[in-house]
């Protein structure tokens, strides 16, 4: 059944991106689990919960903040040797914890680990968006973006489960060891990846801070990209945010159990999964007609938390609402990819690693008091309705419907600045 994967010229018969998708999967679970383990530390320090969502929230800002930088540098530098730097600090950082005494930590200790975390994230991140198109031909793209992707979402749902076992059966220090060797494994994979040669931006090397504003320059020269990480910015913002936050809260205090909000955000994944492989399976004209049509699926989240009636419809509702994100899944990385040329990919990755995760922490801040000041249901019904309404503002701009450009390709017009 899955020999033709594997035949020559198939997906899996590239070393080079059964290597990466490895890799990627491992550290991936990592990532995941980490934050298991510093939970359960800084609560045995003594922590309380304000402590560990600000140690928790400091990692998230701290990889937004410096993401420019990072996509600086994926530009700069062959994108394996960033990932293997980025996948090897995590290892090093994740194993400082083992040689602390648990119970006398210091918080600030655990607040500079995971803002050093936030900053291989940065980097990594960027990196494992940019490098693909290194490693396969277009025509292998799509599927190779979605394989990519549904790897890396399993791997956050496998990860915190496989960190939960090892911490009730042996302890957090053993879970910082098994993420640690994860991380190694995953830059050992890395070595042997071959992405060809170079491709550097014409007129020599330019001062960094220039070259960051040319990140800028050309997401906006892209009005289809802009508009669209624009897009996202807003409604991770204002209404994923919230919709994080209340699920669990809501189903919860509804049901009694944290079973359903965990098997509905499991759900929500597989529901996601499916929606990409019938994407990449279907021949789309408008790719991003498409992605923002059935992007307004979401809404069956918020509005079923709206009227939790049982938790069989808020089953069926985030499957359903998982549909919505397939189809960014199938286009959206393969479209960047083919139109922004490869020395400006890691930059215009890295603002759109800014935009998905940048304004989400302050939703997610503001959903208390919004709730306070709207109400639980009325807060939800308004988000849902912001939701189609800025997807519907979206799709007036040029290029979006395609996902594609009349332009000719990027290439700086500007003065290069000698460094």
């Amino acid at each position: 059944m899955f020999k033709k994967y594997f035949e020559p010229g198939a997906l899996f018969s590239i070393p080079a991106y059964r290597n990466m998708l490895i890799s990627s999967t491992l550290t991936s679970i990592a990532m995941s689990a980490f934050p298991i383990a510093l939970a359960v530390t800084v609560l045995d320090a003594g922590g309380s919960a304000s402590t560990l969502g600000l140690i928790l929230a400091a990692r998230v800002l701290s990889g937004v903040l410096l993401a420019p930088v990072g996509g600086v540098w994926v530009d700069r530098l062959p994108r394996k040797t960033i990932l293997i730097l980025s996948d090897g600090f995590r290892a090093v950082m994740a194993s400082v914890v083992i040689f602390i005494n648990p119970e006398n930590i210091a918080m600030w200790i655990l607040g500079t680990i995971v803002i050093l975390m936030g900053v291989s994230d940065a980097f990594g991140g960027p990196a494992s968006g940019a490098i693909i198109p290194s490693i396969l031909p277009d025509s292998l793209l799509p599927s190779g973006n979605v394989i990519h992707g549904i790897a890396k979402k399993t791997s956050t749902i496998i990860g915190p489960g496989v960190a939960g076992i090892i911490v009730v059966s042996l302890g957090t220090h053993a879970t910082y060891i098994a993420t640690s060797v994860l991380f190694l494994i995953g830059a050992v994979l890395l070595v042997r990846i071959n992405e060809g040669s170079r491709i550097s931006p014409e007129g020599g090397k330019t001062k960094f801070l220039y070259e960051v504003k040319e990140g800028l320059r050309v997401v906006w020269y892209y009005k289809w990209i802009a508009a669209m990480i624009v897009m996202a910015s807003v409604q991770l913002m204002m209404v994923i945010g919230v919709e994080n936050v209340l699920l669990p809260v809501i189903t919860k205090r509804d049901f009694g159990t944290a079973s359903v909000f965990a098997t509905a955000a499991a759900l929500f994944s597989a529901g996601g999964a499916i929606s990409a492989v019938i994407c990449i399976k279907a021949k789309v004209k408008n790719p991003g007609l498409v992605s923002v049509i059935v992007w307004g699926l979401f809404i069956f989240a918020p509005l079923v938390l709206a009227f939790p009636s049982t938790r069989e419809v808020i089953f069926i509702a985030y499957f359903l609402a998982g549909f919505s994100v397939g189809p960014w899944e199938a286009f959206w990385s393969t479209q960047v990819q083919r139109e922004v040329p490869a020395e400006y990919q890691g930059r215009v990755f890295a603002i759109d690693y800014m935009g998905s995760l940048g304004l989400m922490p302050l939703g997610m801040a503001l959903a208390g008091p919004l709730v306070n000041i709207f109400g639980e249901r009325e807060l939800l019904i308004g988000v849902a309705v912001f939701h189609l309404l800025v997807c519907a503002i979206v799709l007036f701009v040029p290029g979006v419907k395609q996902m594609k450009s009349t332009n000719p390709p990027y290439y700086s017009q500007g003065e290069q600045i000698q460094s």
